[in-house]
């Protein structure tokens, strides 16, 4: 696919769009009003779309300062092996470049589905555990 096909646009995800591409990828189902407070949240949301039609999006979540994650990468199914991907992640790279202060530095963290991990090795992203990281922990909180 020609890159010049496909467009990068910032902000541009609303939570009809949001709660669509999840459903796309069969992702846990999210409440309106938690899709939105995410959105709110975001320090930035990409979407990539091809003629106009959103075909993958992702969220930018952190503190802006010290450690962004890259959360909710998803790519419709349709446009999934189109650099789409790719695309997303390297305009996440120059966004956190784009903010981080002079003489410092900011961790850029995400956790990847089994299996993806040559993806964002390929970007850069270290694979952990390593011989001084251990590895990416998570607890689910349910109410």
């Amino acid at each position: 696919m020609s890159d010049d096909l496909l467009k990068l646009e910032k902000d541009i995800v609303d939570v009809d769009l949001y709660l669509k591409f999840r459903k796309s990828v069969n992702w846990k189902e999210l409440t309106r009003p938690q899709a939105k407070k995410a959105l709110e949240n975001s320090l930035c949301t990409l979407c990539v779309t091809l003629a106009g039609q959103p075909i993958g999006m992702g969220r930018l979540v952190g503190d802006g300062s010290v450690i962004c994650y890259i959360q909710d990468l998803i790519i419709h199914p349709n446009a999934q092996g189109m650099g789409v991907g790719s695309l997303l992640i390297q305009g996440f790279i120059d966004y956190v470049k784009s903010i981080t202060e002079d003489g410092t530095e900011m961790m850029l963290d995400l956790m990847c589905a089994k299996g993806r991990e040559e993806f964002y090795t390929k970007h850069g992203f270290i694979a952990r555990p390593t011989d001084c990281l251990g590895p990416g922990m998570i607890m689910y909180i349910r109410k």
